[in-house]
């Protein structure tokens, strides 16, 4: 029986021998590569600087870490998201806590931050979930009022965008994710990024050790090949292989954004006629074609979620469409509920309603840019086939 995962990578001849040329060359890491990629993927983002880092958690890291706020203080995030978001938060000695998600979008409830706010908050961390671009210019006004840093967690949504920007104007520093799964494959790998100088030179250091060779930054210098380690920092440096890999990716970035609107269009048409479903939010993309005017919203579906009318349901469709060889997955149990948080943190059900709901219903149909158009219809006739069952 075949198999359509929810998510898989896309490789093509080029990239192959983008990877290949690196290999022949004389830098395999810490090469030219790794510029050209953090260029690429800054600009087309609207931010002066980025850092790519050997994954998204290590560039989670790498964001908390460079703020130097002093351990025991306290960000706010949203419990549906990957584990690193707050994880990273408390590799620096950060307090995570959790907002509600708003019912509407996924994201964190804006409405509910201020609610969480203390004298000891100082980072909002809002994530731009399964590719929906998150309003950071409401949250930028609520860090305003209360001196907090944004680290925009966009590991689902490279190449988003709400009102016409990626956001880069509201947040101090934004993370991307490389992963297979994700809009851009490097195999692991992850970037922040930011149009703050000092916060730049920060991750620069940050990921490679502490140290610099900059003469501009150097204490003393004994000539060309000193360097001086200036902080603690970490070996999270991306290779130049995953960066050629990345630089080849990133030139399809456009029709990866159109195919996958086109699937949760085709999605959306389908199974908007099945009341037992809800579908996730829609943010007024238009479909486009490549070199056409862009469009102002830009959802861009790292996932495509569907949430059933009953926690009862949730189950026998999952298993269901396993059965059938669709290989849907679950985004998340939240983060609230995890035995570490419980224990270390003192989170328990009933912190996060909206969220725990949100999970009991959820499943993660297959969304990847390269899907074929029989395994997609093929998707939509077996989900529609379970509820003839029902």
């Amino acid at each position: 029986m075949k198999k359509i995962p929810y998510g898989r990578q896309t490789i093509i001849e080029e990239d192959i021998k983008e990877v290949v040329d690196v290999l022949r060359s004389d830098f395999i890491t810490q090469g030219p590569r790794i510029n050209e990629f953090e260029k690429t993927v800054a600009e087309y983002h609207g931010a002066k600087y980025g850092v790519a880092f050997s994954n998204g958690t290590a560039a989670l890291h790498g964001a908390y870490s460079v703020l130097q706020i002093e351990p025991g203080n306290e960000i706010i995030t949203t419990p549906i998201t990957f584990l690193a978001t707050s994880n990273a938060a408390i590799y620096c000695g950060l307090k995570p806590v959790f907002a509600d998600i708003d019912k509407d979008t996924n994201c964190i409830a804006i409405d509910s931050i201020e609610d969480k706010i203390t004298d000891q908050t100082k980072v909002i961390s809002p994530v731009s979930f399964a590719g929906y671009p998150v309003d950071l210019k409401r949250i930028r006004e609520i860090a305003d009022r209360h001196n907090c840093y944004i680290i925009h967690d966009a590991a689902h949504a490279t190449g988003s965008k709400r009102g016409g920007t990626f956001g880069m104007e509201y947040a101090d520093l934004a993370i991307l994710s490389f992963h297979p799964v994700k809009h851009v494959a490097t195999g692991e790998g992850g970037m922040v990024l930011t149009n703050n100088e000092e916060l730049y030179q920060r991750l620069l250091r940050f990921r490679s050790h502490g140290t610099t060779k900059d003469a501009r930054l150097l204490t003393e210098n004994h000539g060309p090949w000193y360097y001086e380690m200036q902080s603690l920092g970490f070996n999270y440096r991306m290779t130049d292989i995953q960066a050629a890999l990345g630089c080849s990716q990133f030139k399809r970035i456009e029709t990866n954004l159109i195919d996958r609107n086109k699937i949760a269009s085709r999605y959306t048409q389908e199974l908007s006629k099945l009341d037992f479903l809800t579908l996730p939010p829609q943010i007024g993309y238009k479909v486009l074609e490549v070199g056409t005017e862009k469009a102002e919203d830009i959802h861009s579906y790292h996932l495509y979620t569907i949430q059933t009318a009953s926690k009862e349901l949730r189950k026998p469709l999952y298993e269901y469409l396993h059965s059938k060889g669709v290989m849907v997955q679950i985004h998340y149990l939240p983060v609230t509920l995890q035995p570490y948080y419980k224990e270390h943190f003192g989170t328990k059900e009933g912190d996060c309603p909206h969220a725990e709901d949100y999970y009991s219903k959820v499943i993660s149909i297959p969304m990847y840019h390269n899907m074929k158009a029989d395994d997609l219809e093929y998707v939509i006739s077996t989900i529609k086939e379970f509820e003839r069952l029902c």
